[in-house]
């Protein structure tokens, strides 16, 4: 008997193979906890099926339930114990649902974050089923929010270093590109969609911009799905997906958070970071608001001699977000959330390879801003059995670049690169899931996005607009997924998904010389044009034993082609697609059992390729590079050695290759190099930015201490392997091949915590990513890891 369950569930359910009658008694022995832990007890003794919609009262604290009593008499208790009716929905068969309370008196107030829910089952809410771990076929990784607000509130960065899957280019914080499981493209901030998808709640973040890198701020879990998630995500999931699960407005409970910190880098300037949470219930189990703010100043400490100037990377950071949620009775609720975040740039983070320890000899200051804003109103709801829930949003991206072009003994020039994205987005779906993991899923998804890129190129104060582009995509889509149990222990699923793009676009800021068939060309390239794509899955899982499991899976994702900037014109580029087929075995779960591990291996099939280039005046450029192929191992495993005392363990290994580059391409690349064409063809035929093997271990240590104290210790390494830059003779550098580290300790003084961390334990300078400016300067460029760092912090909950 399985449950489905947890502290960020919209809808959690205990049952077995024969359901209980209401005059039946077990005998109970429940100790005082949540709704959530007692109902998940009662549902195993009693074999019953209990249902609690809403997330604020899974977590509402109730007395302890001790006797021999009906499951009827059980639930009232319960029920009077958390202020919650309890509803009959047919033989054996009930719901737990928030009682109307009078406004006064007011609930005592107590800490915002929930308490700690290990050991319950894990829900993959990424599933679009509220499906647990135990029945989702797939390679899923789920981090606690508590887990990422430990030692401050910081962006995807800290999510990688909790991961092996992960790769990022490390540009800067609002710049970089993600990747899972070796799937990636390039380097830049291009045309092309990412290859990872990232969500916040139902809806995307952002199509074809950046990781827009949102503090992971007050968030109940991070979801990362690993392979294509074409079927139920579309367009842009080829590697995998990042879903932020945020924490809802709870009806119930007044409270809030706060914390501090400030810190110090070696060799560097000092920085500061705060955050601020509040939950109002503005009309009891009706309508309550909650707000996050967050802000960071992280010091620089990359020096410019030629500008006179240290520590110049300074990076400023501030951002929010505020959610409104109303029940609207019936178990239907409606909730409107905004989301917002500035960040600026003081100057890059990458410094000369032969040069002095941390400097870089340009003679420009290369600044950079991303701005991103979020709107959404979502409605939940069910009737029966069947749950219902509708996501709308727009989203606002703008990325400002700036990069130093200054050629060897020549004039000072600059490039400045400005990307706008605008999206419109609705998701819609149906769905119902039974406790053995059967059921189905409908949905309707619709995206309109457009970006814009400009380039400016000159002296500095004297920029001259350059070829730019805008590329526009609209998608309607409409997918499916069944899952049936054929026999008791194989549950099977299969989905399809199609979806019709409409691809249009333009050049802008065209040289005024171009001739009659070259505009006559340009019109050709840029007219709108439509495809149609279909994209199954199937999976499988056996349960091999109680706690083992095995898996497999096919999906397939895609990207749609565009527009890119090839010199003084446009050039379109194709649709990429991947398909992958995984086996997976798995075992316990983390914090639940005494051991957890999972192995799995993927081999992935890519077609033409979307990847960026230098072109012949020396800018970066995109354009299909071939097909690959990759094969991905990748295991971990956890053990609990000692009460309190956790120990991991993740390694990941791939295998990428192209294994028909493009001859056009490659010859082009060639032109007016003296390199080798055998040295060129081997870079061309390696997927840039993906180490072959990444490693990482950690240890986290937690302990009751008297007088209502607490300690956790959290420490981690992670070694990343060697990689290519990317495309070309130019891109070919390599980069990686270094160890990080980092350690955090918190003494929890009941509402009030003290927080001490260091990173980059041994001060490794490292490569991360071998690129600064695309213009050929001279200079070798990397990207060192921030010097060793000591934070210390204050929190406090009310």
């Amino acid at each position: 008997m399985r449950s489905i369950g947890g502290g960020i569930g919209c809808l959690v359910a205990v049952v077995a193979a024969m359901p209980a009658t209401a005059a039946d008694r077990v005998s109970l022995d429940l100790p005082a906890g949540t709704v959530g832990a007692q109902v998940m007890a009662l549902g195993r003794v009693a074999r019953a099926n209990i249902v609690v919609p809403d997330a604020g009262l899974w977590r509402r604290p109730v007395p302890p339930l001790r006797g021999a009593l009906s499951v009827e008499q059980a639930l009232a208790a319960i029920a009077r114990g958390s202020g919650a009716r309890v509803e009959a929905l047919g033989p054996g068969s009930w719901r737990l649902t928030p009682r109307l309370r009078s406004p006064a008196p007011r609930p005592k107030p107590r800490p915002l974050p929930p308490a700690d829910v290990q050991g319950e089952d894990v829900v993959v809410t990424a599933s679009k089923r509220d499906t647990t771990r135990d029945h989702f076929a797939g390679q899923v990784v789920q981090v606690a929010g508590a887990d990422l607000d430990l030692g401050g509130a910081s962006g995807t960065s800290k999510l990688a270093d909790r991961m092996t899957a992960i790769a990022s280019t490390y540009l800067g914080a609002g710049r970089n590109k993600l990747f899972i499981r070796g799937i990636a493209d390039s380097s830049f901030t291009g045309p092309t969609q990412a290859t990872v998808g990232q969500y916040f709640g139902d809806l995307r973040l952002s199509y074809n911009a950046p990781d827009p890198d949102l503090r992971l701020a007050d968030l109940a879990a991070v979801e990362v799905l690993e392979g294509p998630q074409g079927t139920l995500y579309g367009a842009g999931s080829l590697g995998g997906l990042i879903r932020l699960v945020p924490h809802a407005p709870d009806l119930t409970q007044f409270g809030g958070s706060a914390m501090l910190g400030g810190s110090a880098t070696t060799n560097g300037a000092p920085g500061v970071d705060a955050q601020a949470v509040l939950n109002v219930p503005v009309i009891a189990d009706r309508l309550a608001i909650r707000l996050v703010a967050d802000s960071a100043s992280e010091g620089g400490y990359i020096d410019k001699p030629l500008l006179g100037r240290t520590d110049v990377n300074r990076t400023r950071i501030a951002g929010g977000r505020a959610a409104m949620k109303a029940d609207l009775g019936g178990g239907w609720s409606i909730e409107a959330v905004g989301i917002g975040q500035r960040i600026r740039g003081a100057d890059s983070q990458y410094v000369d390879r032969e040069g002095p320890p941390l400097t870089r000899s340009a003679p420009v200051t290369e600044g950079f801003s991303a701005d991103f804003g979020q709107a959404q109103l979502i409605l939940s709801g069910g009737i029966g059995q069947v749950r219902f829930r509708s996501s709308s949003g727009v989203t606002a991206h703008d990325l400002m670049e700036r990069y130093d072009a200054t050629p060897p003994g020549g004039p000072v020039q600059l490039f400045a690169q400005a990307n706008a994205t605008r999206m419109q987005a609705n998701e819609t779906r149906a769905w119902h899931s039974a406790p053995d993991g059967s059921g189905w899923l409908a949905g309707f998804s619709y995206v309109h996005n457009r970006t814009r890129l400009t380039r400016l190129f000159g002296e500095p104060g004297e920029l001259l607009p350059r070829t730019g582009v805008v590329n526009t995509v609209e998608e309607a889509t409409l997918y499916g997924e069944a899952s049936l149990r054929l026999l008791p222990g194989l549950l099977t699923t299969g989905g399809l998904r199609v979806t019709r793009s409409v691809l249009d676009g333009a050049g802008e800021d065209l040289p005024l010389a171009l001739s009659f068939q070259a505009l006559a060309r340009l019109r050709e390239v840029t007219a709108r044009r439509a495809q149609t794509i279909l994209l199954p899955s199937a999976s499988a899982l056996i349960d091999l034993t109680p706690n083992a499991q095995l898996f497999l899976r096919y999906q397939q994702g895609f990207r749609p082609g565009g527009l890119t900037i090839e010199g003084p014109l446009v050039r379109r580029f194709r649709n990429d697609r991947v398909a992958t087929i995984e086996a997976g075995l798995r075992s316990g779960q983390p914090g639940r059992d005494r051991f957890d591990g999972s192995l799995t291996l993927a081999h992935t099939a890519w077609r033409d390729i979307q990847a960026d280039f230098i072109d012949a005046t020396g800018l970066p450029s995109t354009a299909n590079i071939g097909d690959g192929q990759l094969w991905t191992l990748e295991a971990l495993a956890g053990f609990r050695i000692a009460p309190g005392l956790r120990v991991e363990g993740a390694v990941s290994y791939n295998d990428s290759r192209i294994d028909e580059p493009s001859s056009a391409q490659a010859f082009a690349l060639m032109d007016g190099q003296a390199a080798d064409r055998a040295m060129i063809l081997a870079r061309l035929s390696q997927i840039p930015n993906i180490a072959r093997f990444t490693g990482r271990a950690g240890a986290v240590y937690r302990r009751t201490l008297s007088g209502g104290r607490d300690l956790r210790v959290d420490g981690w390494l992670r070694y990343v392997g060697s990689s290519r830059l990317g495309v070309g003779p130019i891109l070919g550098e390599r980069q990686g091949s270094y160890l990080d580290s980092g350690v955090t300790a918190r003494l929890g003084l009941g509402r009030y915590g003290v927080t001490a961390g260091i990173t980059n334990l041994a001060d490794v300078r490292g490569n991360r990513f071998a690129l600064g400016t695309p213009f050929t300067t001279g200079r070798d460029q990397v990207t060192p890891l921030r010097p060793r760092t000591l934070r210390i912090g204050l929190d406090a909950a009310f």
